[in-house]
């Protein structure tokens, strides 16, 4: 079963949701903001859907920073726990739309996994299309043979972005609100400079998405196209490296090739340092 597209509608997954080398992952935060206490979609889920936790296990917290990518031997231990292997075609989705399941996308792409996809609307869109659900459980798998070869070019570390904003070919865009971008709101994260990478440019990620769907592809490329962007190197960034991802999904239906996600952003360029901010005037 191979995918022909990194984004799937609720009624392609509903056909073939049966498949034998298909796998659903879950993989929404388990308190998100928008959750008030009593919000079925804090305890409901697709059918079958494994729980890929991005905090508390896709993330290596052996670093200081949020969300980091986790080496090659741990990704693959924690991918086979969930029973994925390197025949599984993997579905992805959260339970804001389109939110956080685009990092786990980008992640197993960048260990060189392909066939994988996000579902386009989440658990809401599944619901409104009245798609069977169940209440969310734990379960164990049998262990897969999943194993994680890493693929460079898919992330860039704070001396690779540096270099990179001295270069025309590259671009930096930051998926931040206007105001945190221009240093004129706080971060949400305390002990960081307000402001953003010197010649990035502001690409809120809300500006790919229509009621926490995808926009069609068509309209993801204008959305590159009036600012200017180009089939240039193009570097993702954001506060922690979560809704980059979101561009990072965009910029692949807009058949932009050569992207990279800066995995520390902001939680990392904004400390106390040497590394160069912009502020707005």
């Amino acid at each position: 079963m191979n995918l022909t597209s990194s984004l799937v509608s609720s009624s392609w997954l509903s056909n073939y949701i049966e498949h034998p080398d298909l796998i659903i992952l879950d993989a929404s935060f388990r308190k998100p903001k928008s959750n008030l206490e009593g919000n079925p979609l804090s305890y409901l889920q697709l059918p079958g859907a494994r729980f890929l936790d991005i905090e508390q296990v896709f993330s290596d917290h052996s670093s200081a920073l949020p969300h980091t990518m986790l080496s090659e031997e741990a990704f693959s231990l924690e991918a086979q726990k969930l029973g994925i292997s390197k025949t599984s075609t993997l579905i992805i989705y959260d339970n804001l739309g389109v939110y956080s399941s685009p990092r786990p996308w980008w992640m197993f792409r960048a260990m060189g996994h392909e066939n994988v996809a996000v579902l386009d609307g989440g658990l809401p869109k599944w619901m409104k299309a009245a798609l069977p659900i169940e209440t969310k459980r734990s379960s164990k798998f049998d262990k897969g043979d999943f194993v994680a070869i890493s693929q460079s070019d898919f992330w860039k570390n704070s001396k690779e972005v540096l270099d990179s904003v001295k270069e025309s070919e590259t671009l930096v865009l930051d998926a931040r609100s206007k105001g945190r971008f221009d240093g004129t709101e706080p971060e949400p994260r305390k002990g960081l400079r307000g402001g953003h990478i010197p010649n990035s440019i502001n690409f809120h990620f809300n500006d790919v998405l229509r009621k926490n769907k995808m926009l069609p592809a068509i309209e993801l490329k204008e959305e590159f196209k009036k600012r200017e962007i180009s089939d240039q190197q193009l570097v993702f960034s954001c506060g922690s490296g979560l809704t980059a991802c979101i561009l990072a999904l965009a910029a692949d239906l807009a058949g932009f090739k050569n992207t990279s996600v800066y995995d520390g952003s902001w939680s990392e360029w904004g400390l106390p340092g040497d590394l160069p901010v912009v502020r707005a005037s």
